[in-house]
């Protein structure tokens, strides 16, 4: 008997769901965002594996998508189906015993005590797919990090198992941003100090990376490429740090009052949200993305805790004075970060 982790990783999750809906696209590029008209702006949410052979990604802007896929078949995003369809596959997880924490609609750590880890996992894929005919791959590790890489491995609806015995020989020639939590800027500037690898990020002085990137962050780069993650598996509830709203205007905004009144709308949207759920911000933070595409944001911190309207506009529009706001507007957004439980 062995303690391991799985990690849950459902296929094209947005796409899949859309398929059981037109099981005759099957096989065909699929796209899903927005209203599904590529001549209008917006992002893909959810790419089919056919389509992302043309190099079209979650995030790809629906325009440029189009362009790179010519042939895709396009879809409007439908949240309340996905959020249907993610409940469905985390109460089927749910029935199989041990841990289960959900770490967003299409994923799930499962801790688990098991015999055989890997038929315990084919166990969890037919049971997602019994229940709801959704395809998933699932990672097994000794840890979370090492289960959520393992799932990468996996995909398309693949078991694979990465642990400290295989880390090395799986992990140690790839780029760092394979690790999860490393991203492009970081990579960039341990790309800059000769550190291009996994493996090279492993042999890495801790001392020396905590003079580049703080006390916390340094140690921590070094210890995650050697697979370390002490972060348990918990079946407490996700909470959210913040709630926000955005909008990306099919025409770019030039008038600098246009802009204020979406900011101005946009924190009493958020403003009701945070009512509905009960919750108080402690500081509000404005976007903007320009017409070329350059995103910044600002914040500012409340005085006191609050949901109310007229206070989060009053941040939002403090939050919006530090913007020159000399170019069109594509983008705005308001978020509230949240005050911890």
């Amino acid at each position: 008997m062995e303690r391991v982790v799985l990690h849950v990783d459902l296929d094209q999750f947005i796409v899949a769901v859309e398929l059981l809906r037109h099981p005759e696209l099957r096989g065909r590029p699929v796209l899903v965002g927005g209203s599904g008209d590529p001549t209008q702006r917006g992002v893909v949410a959810g790419a089919s594996y056919e389509a992302r052979e043309a190099g079209v990604r979650s995030g790809t802007p629906l325009r440029t998508a189009a362009a790179r896929c010519p042939d895709a078949v396009f879809l409007p995003a439908d949240n309340e189906t996905y959020l249907a369809a993610s409940a469905e596959v985390m109460d089927a997880l749910h029935e199989l015993g041990g841990i289960l924490e959900v770490a967003g609609w299409d994923e799930a750590f499962m801790l688990v005590d098991t015999d055989d880890a890997e038929q315990t996992a084919r166990v969890v894929q037919r049971q997602v797919r019994e229940r709801t005919a959704l395809a998933c791959s699932v990672g097994i590790g000794d840890n979370k990090l090492r289960a959520k890489l393992a799932s990468g491995f996996a995909k398309p609806a693949g078991v694979f198992r990465l642990d400290a015995t295989n880390w090395v020989a799986v992990m140690a020639e790839l780029p760092t941003d394979a690790l999860w939590g490393v991203g492009a800027k970081t990579a960039k500037k341990l790309a800059a100090r000769g550190i291009a690898t996994v493996g090279d990020l492993a042999r890495a002085e801790m001392a020396d990376l905590a003079g580049v990137f703080g006390p916390n962050i340094g140690p921590w780069l070094v210890a995650l490429a050697h697979g370390y993650d002490s972060t348990p598996v918990t079946d407490e509830p996700y909470r959210a740090r913040s709630r926000g709203r955005e909008v990306t205007f099919q025409r770019d905004l030039r008038d600098v009052e246009q802009v204020r009144a979406e900011v101005r709308r946009l924190s009493h949207v958020v403003a009701a949200d945070l009512a509905a759920e009960d919750a108080l911000a402690r500081r509000v933070v404005v976007k903007v993305r320009n017409s070329s595409f350059a995103t910044h944001t600002h914040g500012v911190s409340l005085p006191s805790p609050t949901r109310d309207a007229e206070v989060l506009e009053r941040a939002a529009r403090s939050a919006l004075d530090r913007f020159p706001l000399d170019r069109p507007v594509r983008l705005v957004g308001v978020r509230a970060e949240l005050v911890a439980d």
